[in-house]
Order: structure tokens, then sequence, then C-alpha cells
């Protein structure tokens, strides 16, 4: 008797996202300066590499609470727009208000999913961004496809990604404690993750897939300040979904016991100006 190995189930998977992201919509908007200090520089190298610029009509697919969205749409100016879409409409209202506190009136929020973006008018944007988002696409290239059929013609999809496990420590310890305590198997063939674009040439070849032409893409350091490991673990306990669906089969003494040693093991990063968690991102794009 042949026992079939488990499968991964995207459907069940977008759900669960949703849910988180309903969930930590609050604690990603709270953390939104410590978003932009660390993933600032290579939001204006995505934004640069997609050619955002005064007039232009910009798509964000995985928006979150919008730290590129406001980004984007200052370089557009009143006479661009910023449509910032994602799956979770909670996370989408701290983007609104962000936009409107900022005093931008060239930005719309529609809740939308990245995998699904056939309702936009095709060929009705100048360039698509994605920072930390397009990783987490069950499909990465229908989300691919869906981004290059709304862009006008030489228009530029660029996303934000992150590289290998062994150059994004802050992210890769943790998800190796959990899954050894939470007993999880491999990621399975096909599943989404973090690192799911970060090996050298993927994300290029993922855009070559999806009929973009011209792809490349540059590493970036981008480590993540703040004063602790304790912080650090404060930062990822209260935002960082990926994680927090991978603790689910835990109880509350077992959690508590695998962040404890996250913590533990982070704290190797810390020095006399504070926490310097190692990150690498990939920031890559390609023109239709």
């Amino acid at each position: 008797m042949t026992i079939e190995a488990p499968r991964f189930d995207p459907v069940k998977y977008k759900e669960t996202t949703r849910e988180q992201w309903q969930e930590a919509a609050e604690a990603w908007h709270r953390w939104g300066p410590t978003l932009e200090e660390w993933l600032g520089q290579a939001t204006e190298i995505m934004l640069d590499m997609a050619g955002v610029g005064s007039g232009s009509r910009v798509l964000d697919v995985a928006a979150g609470a919008g730290g590129q969205t406001i980004a984007a749409a200052r370089r557009a100016g009143p006479d661009g727009y910023v449509l910032a879409t994602d799956i979770s409409s909670n996370i989408l209202e701290f983007a609104a208000e962000s936009a409107r506190q900022a005093g931008l009136a060239n930005v719309e929020t529609r809740v939308m999913d990245g995998e699904g973006l056939e309702e936009l008018e095709e060929g009705s944007f100048d360039a698509v961004i994605s920072r930390v988002g397009l990783i987490y696409f069950p499909n990465q290239q229908k989300a691919l496809a869906g981004m290059r059929r709304a862009l006008k013609p030489g228009g530029k999809i660029a996303a934000v990604v992150y590289s290998t496990p062994e150059n994004n420590k802050f992210f890769s310890i943790p998800i190796s404690i959990i899954r050894q305590r939470a007993q999880l198997p491999p990621p399975l063939p096909g599943q989404p993750g973090p690192f799911s674009l970060g090996n050298p040439g993927v994300l290029e070849e993922a855009f070559r897939s999806a009929g973009l032409r011209d792809g490349h893409s540059q590493a970036l350091s981008a480590p993540l300040r703040v004063p602790t490991a304790a912080e650090c673990v404060r930062f990822e306990r209260e935002s960082f979904g990926a994680l927090h669906q991978m603790l689910s089969g835990l109880d509350d003494a077992q959690r508590a016991a695998a962040w404890s040693e996250i913590e533990r093991k982070l704290e190797s990063f810390e020095g006399p100006d504070g926490f310097e968690g190692p990150c690498e991102l990939v920031i890559g794009s390609g023109a239709k």
C-alpha cells in the first residue's frame, strides 16, 4: 500500500493567510517606521526599476499597510494614480488612512487577490510593484500574468523579495526553530514562502516565464536594525504571518518556548550599536 505524500492546499493556505493579515493589520501598521527604515532603500530601487515618476499610473499588489504605496504616490504626483490592492481589507484601511494623513489624493485601495487581477482594465497601468508580496502567492505565474495584462505596452513590473535563507538569518533562524519544534516537514513542491524566489536567477526566470522581457535584478544588503534581539522577536511575533501559520499546531506553552529559543539564538546579532539582523533582498524588474 502506497501512502500518498501530503499535498500543498493553495485554497486553504490563502484563506489562512487572509485571516492572519486581518488580525496582524494593526501591528503591521504600527511597526511602519521600522518597516520603512528597513525596506526604504529597496523600495526606492524598486520604484526606479519600475520607472515610477510624475504622472505614472501604478498598481501595487499585496500592498499591505502601504509604505511603498505612499512612496509611489509621492513620485507619481497629483497627475498620477496608485491603486493599492491586498487580500486583507483591514490592512488596506490602514493604507488608505496613511494616504489621507499624508495629503495624497491620488491613492485608491481595493480588496483584491493578487492572483485575480482580471477585473482590472487591460493595459491601464504604467508600472506594477510588489514589495515582499509575490513570494507568498501560491501561483506566482498566475499573479505575474495578471500584472502583465494590467500593464501598458512597455510598462514594467518590479518586485522586492528575500534572497536565500543563509543571507536572511533574522528570518531563517526563527523558521528553522519553529519547523523543528512543530515537527513540520520541508516545504512541499509548489509551496510559496519567504525564500521561494531568492536563489540567483530565479526571479528573472519567473519574469521570463510570464512573458516579460529585459528581466534583471540586484541584491541589496538590508539588515534589520532594532535596539535588541527581544525587540526583533516582538516585531516578528506581532507581524509575521508566516511564522504564526507555522506555530498554529503548538499550544501556548510550546509557542512561548519556541519564541524564547528564537530570542536566544538571535542575541548573537546584538552588538554595541544594538541588534543588526542579517537580511539580503533581491529587487528585480521586467518589461511588457
